[in-house]
């Protein structure tokens, strides 16, 4: 064994820095979830209010969105319905937080697309428990379709090849039909002639 072997090895098991945009129009609670999530390993974006994250998106890539429900402007929900709505954006993980604790808050930002729901004040442990299990979630799901999308070009590659074999199959025949109807014509004139 290698005497680095050892120097490398806890390089090799940290994970790698995820970004995370905090979208919040509390400036307390975006300088609680910038320390917390920083502590705990996590790049955060600090975001004021929806247009600029909006923005933000668009111009720099972040592995998660962290989007305040009610904002003034543009809403968390609105916000929430841009991002799925662009090609870009639209498997990006996002986990909504709000000071409501109803169901309906629930079930709506849900129904527009949100990954998870968390009420304020929220345990950071567990947000950052599940920030991790979202973004690996979504890279999960992000590698499946990579795959899926190279197995589809297989199968498209292997469709096209079984079609030339048939159609190469198909003159072959047709020139193994006119060869026999040769023979066949030659053995009648060779059988009249004798």
């Amino acid at each position: 064994m290698d005497r680095f072997d050892d120097i490398d090895a806890p390089r090799m098991r940290q994970r790698p820095v995820r970004t995370v945009l905090a979208v919040d129009d509390s400036r307390a609670t975006l300088e609680m979830l910038g320390e917390q999530l920083s502590r705990r390993g996590f790049l955060v974006v600090q975001c004021g209010d929806g247009g600029e994250a909006l923005d933000l998106l668009a111009a720099r890539g972040v592995d998660l969105v962290l989007l305040d429900m009610v904002m003034p402007g543009l809403t968390g929900l609105h916000v929430l319905a841009e991002i799925r709505a662009s090609r870009e954006t639209a498997d990006l993980p996002v986990i909504m937080l709000t000071g409501h604790n109803d169901a309906a808050a629930a079930v709506e930002a849900l129904a527009t697309g949100a990954d998870d729901l968390l009420a304020k004040p929220v345990a950071v442990d567990l947000l950052a428990a599940r920030i991790e299990r979202t973004i690996d979630r979504a890279q999960r799901i992000a590698e499946l379709k990579r795959s899926n999308a190279m197995l589809d070009a297989r199968i498209a590659t292997r469709a096209i090849e079984l079609g030339e074999a048939r159609t190469e199959l198909a003159e072959r025949r047709e020139e193994c039909r006119r060869l026999t109807q040769s023979v066949a014509a030659l053995n009648a004139r060779l059988s009249v002639s004798i």
